[in-house]
C-alpha cells in the first residue's frame, strides 16, 4: 500500500472537489465521527450527528478561505494528492474531525454553544430509533475502552487504527483539528493490537437496524396534540398578550392569563413540604407524608421552571399521562417530594393529593423538557411505596418511600433464586436496575422488593411513573409476594404481565382459584386469575390463565377489561380451554371458583354436564362450544370475557 504524500500542502479544494470526496468517502467519514463522538450521547443521537458532521463538512464557499488552506494532504491510505475527489479527503476528514471533538465539549454558559454541540437540524428520523449491529464480547469490551477516553484519545485511536496514519502525521492531524496537547492524545490511544476491531459493523452507522419508539407514548402525543391545537386556535388571542411573571421559565410557554389563585400555585416559595418524620405520626401513609429530597430541593430557578411548565407546557414538552389521569395545572401549591441530578437529568417530583408529576430537563440546558402524570388518588402505604426517577438504555432508577429500610432486585422467572440486595442513598435513590423489557422474548422480569411499615412488598415497573404492586391470595384477601409458592406462581405468568403495560396499573394480584386433574392422568393443571387494577378505577383488566403440569409459562384462557370478576365486588372466575392429551385425544377443560356448582358446555358436537366446578369432555380438534355454571345460590353465570 502506498503511503500518503505529506512532502506538499496543498491548497483547500473547491466545493465539487470537496463534494466528491464525501460522496467517495462518506461510510469512512461517518464512522470516524461516530467513533469520536462521545459515548454519552447515546447510539441513536450518535449515529445521526455522525452523519450530520459529515455532510456539513462540505466548504460554504467556492473555497473556504485561509482556515481550510491550512488542511494538509494525510490523505487515505494508498492514495496520494492531486486532482480529484483524493485530494479533497484530507480537508473534510479534518472538519469532520474537528466536528466531531467540539461536540463532545459540555454546554456552559460562559459561552455560546458551537454548531456541533447542538442536535442536529439534519438528517432526522421521526417514530424509529437507529443503532448499527451489535458486535461479539471483544467489540463491546473496545466499546467500553473507548468509553473511558475522551475526544482526544479517541480521535487518536481512529487515526491510527481506522485511517492507518503513522504516530507523526497522527500529532500533526490532532494539532490542526485544535487538540492542545496531541501528544497526551497518542500515549493513551491504546494497543495497536485491537486496530482490526475498529472496522467491525459494530461501528458502522452506515448499516443500521431500526426499533419503534415508544408507541403509546407516541398515540397520547398525536392526541395531545390535536386537543392543544384547537385550544391555541380558540385561545390564539389571549396567548398574543404581553407576559410578566415569575421570571425565566424554561420550556414553559407564556403566560395567558393571571389569576391570583394560578399564580400562587406558581410560586416556589409557596410549595409544601413535609416535615420528615411526618410519615411516623401521619394518620395517611400516602405520598403526603414523603418529605422534600433531593440536591436541588432549594433550587429556587429549577422550582419556578418545573411550575410553570406544569402550569402551561410549550411546543418543547413532551408530556405524557396515565390513563385517565388529568394534565392540567393544579390547583393550588402543590407538595415537593424530590428535586436533584438524576444521571444525566435534572428531576422534579410534586404532589397535589390527585397525581404525581414528574418534570425533567437535561443537565445541558432548559429548553426542552419532559413532563409525565401518575394518578395516585386513594394510594396507601403498600401501593406508595416508590415512584420511577429516570429510565435510561433499558435501566431504571427509583425514589423509595421514606419508610423503606431496604430494596432488593429479584428475578421473578427464578423463583429460587436469591435476590440481590441493593443499597440505597440517603436521599431513597436506588441504584439504576434493568427494567422489563416491554416486547421480545421473555427470559427475565425484574421486580423490585421493598421492605418497610409491615412487610416486604413486591413491585415492577410497567412503564409508568407508579410502579405496580404484586400480590397473591383470594380476591378481599391479597397478601406479599414472599413465599416460595407464591414466587413459583409469578414465575410462569410474569411474562403475561406486558399486556397490562401503560394502562394505570395500581395493582396485579394472582389468584389460583382452582386445581383441575386431567383425563388419561396427564397430571394436575392450575387454574389462575390475574386482576390488574388501575388507579382510576373503571378499566381493570382481567386474565384467567391454564397452566398445564409441566409447562414452563401459563397460557392465557379469557380476558376481559372493566369486569369485576376475580375482585373483591365479584369474586368468582369461570374460563376453558381445548387441551390434548399425551395420547393425542382433544378435551374441553373448564373450572370455575369455589362459587360453581355445576358447569355445562354445548355446541361444536360437544355436550356434557358436571356437578362441582371443574369439567372435562371429549371434543374434535377445534371445536366451537359455550360454557356457562349454575352458583351454590341457584344463579346462571358465563365465563370470562
Amino acid at each position: 500500500m502506498t503511503a500518503p504524500d505529506t512532502a506538499t500542502r496543498p491548497l483547500s479544494p473547491d466545493v465539487e472537489q470537496a463534494e466528491a470526496a464525501i460522496v467517495e468517502h462518506y461510510p469512512r467519514l461517518v464512522r470516524l465521527a461516530y467513533l469520536v463522538l462521545p459515548p454519552s450521547l447515546g447510539r441513536n443521537r450518535r449515529v445521526l450527528t455522525a452523519h450530520s458532521l459529515a455532510q456539513r463538512a462540505l466548504p460554504r464557499g467556492r473555497r473556504d478561505g485561509a482556515a481550510a488552506r491550512a488542511a494538509v494532504q494525510g490523505g487515505v491510505p494508498g492514495q496520494r494528492g492531486g486532482a480529484g475527489p483524493e485530494s479533497g479527503y484530507a480537508y473534510v476528514r479534518l472538519r469532520v474531525l474537528r466536528s466531531a471533538l467540539e461536540a463532545g465539549i459540555p454546554l456552559t454558559f460562559r459561552a455560546l454553544p458551537r454548531r456541533a454541540q447542538l442536535p442536529p437540524l439534519l438528517p432526522q428520523v421521526w417514530g424509529l430509533r437507529l443503532f448499527p449491529r451489535s458486535g461479539g464480547a471483544e467489540e463491546l469490551a473496545l466499546d467500553q475502552w473507548l468509553a473511558t477516553l475522551d475526544g482526544p484519545g479517541r480521535a487518536a485511536c481512529v487515526l491510527r487504527a481506522l485511517e492507518r496514519l503513522p504516530e507523526p502525521e497522527v500529532l500533526r492531524v490532532l494539532t490542526e483539528a485544535g487538540v492542545a496537547n496531541p501528544g497526551a492524545a497518542v500515549a493513551e490511544s491504546g494497543d495497536p493490537a485491537t486496530d482490526e476491531l475498529f472496522a467491525s459493523p459494530e461501528f458502522d452507522p452506515c448499516v443500521l437496524q431500526a426499533r419503534p419508539t415508544d408507541l403509546l407514548r407516541r398515540r397520547r402525543l398525536v392526541r395531545a396534540g390535536i386537543a392543544a391545537g384547537a385550544a391555541l386556535l380558540v385561545c390564539g388571542a389571549l396567548l398574543a398578550l404581553p407576559g410578566g411573571g415569575w421570571g425565566a421559565d424554561g420550556a414553559a410557554a407564556p403566560p395567558y392569563a393571571k389569576n391570583a389563585a394560578a399564580e400562587q400555585a406558581l410560586d416556589p416559595g409557596q410549595l409544601v413540604r413535609a416535615a420528615p418524620a411526618l410519615w411516623r405520626t401521619s394518620s395517611r401513609t400516602d405520598y403526603s407524608g414523603w418529605p422534600a429530597r433531593g440536591d436541588r430541593v432549594d433550587d429556587t430557578a429549577l422550582l419556578r421552571r418545573a411550575l410553570a411548565v406544569w402550569a402551561r407546557p410549550g411546543r418543547s414538552v413532551v408530556v405524557s399521562a396515565t390513563p385517565g389521569t388529568p394534565s392540567g395545572p393544579p390547583m393550588g401549591p402543590p407538595q415537593l417530594l424530590f428535586a436533584g441530578t438524576v444521571d444525566q437529568a435534572v428531576v422534579v417530583l410534586l404532589y397535589d393529593g390527585l397525581r404525581v408529576a414528574r418534570y425533567a430537563e437535561p443537565r445541558s440546558g432548559t429548553d426542552i423538557a419532559a413532563l409525565d402524570f401518575a394518578r395516585t388518588d386513594g394510594a396507601s402505604a403498600d401501593t406508595a411505596t416508590a415512584l420511577v426517577l429516570s429510565r435510561v438504555d433499558g435501566n431504571v432508577r427509583y425514589l423509595a418511600a421514606p419508610w423503606v429500610t431496604g430494596a432488593a432486585l429479584r428475578d421473578l422467572l427464578k423463583p429460587a433464586g436469591a435476590p440481590v440486595a441493593l443499597k440505597l442513598t440517603a436521599d431513597g435513590m436506588t441504584p439504576p436496575v434493568p427494567s422489563p423489557a416491554p416486547e421480545g422474548t421473555c427470559t427475565g422480569w425484574n421486580a423490585l422488593a421493598l421492605t418497610g411499615e409491615g412487610g416486604t412488598r413486591l413491585i415492577t415497573d410497567l412503564g409508568e411513573l407508579t410502579p405496580a404492586r404484586l400480590t397473591s391470595g383470594a380476591p378481599g384477601a391479597e397478601r406479599n409476594v414472599t413465599e416460595g409458592a407464591e414466587l413459583g406462581e409469578w414465575s410462569r405468568i410474569a411474562c403475561l404481565l406486558p399486556s397490562v403495560r401503560s394502562h394505570g396499573v395500581r395493582t396485579v394480584n394472582a389468584w389460583t382459584y382452582a386445581k383441575q386433574p386431567l383425563p388419561e392422568g396427564d397430571g394436575t393443571a392450575t387454574w389462575l386469575c390475574t386482576r390488574a387494577e388501575t388507579w382510576q378505577g373503571t378499566a381493570d383488566r382481567v386474565q384467567a390463565q391454564f397452566l398445564a403440569p409441566g409447562a414452563p409459562l401459563a397460557a392465557q384462557a379469557a380476558k376481559a377489561e372493566g369486569s369485576p370478576a376475580c375482585g373483591p365486588r365479584e369474586p368468582r372466575v369461570l374460563a376453558g380451554v381445548l387441551w390434548k392429551s399425551k395420547a393425542g385425544q382433544w378435551y374441553v377443560l373448564a373450572a370455575g371458583s369455589a362459587q360453581f356448582a355445576s358447569l355445562t358446555v354445548g355446541g361444536g358436537q360437544v355436550s356434557g354436564v358436571a356437578a362441582g366446578n371443574r369439567l372435562a369432555v371429549k371434543a374434535p380438534a377445534g371445536a366451537q362450544v359455550e360454557l356457562s355454571g349454575k352458583l351454590t345460590d341457584g344463579s346462571k353465570a358465563g365465563v370470562l370475557r
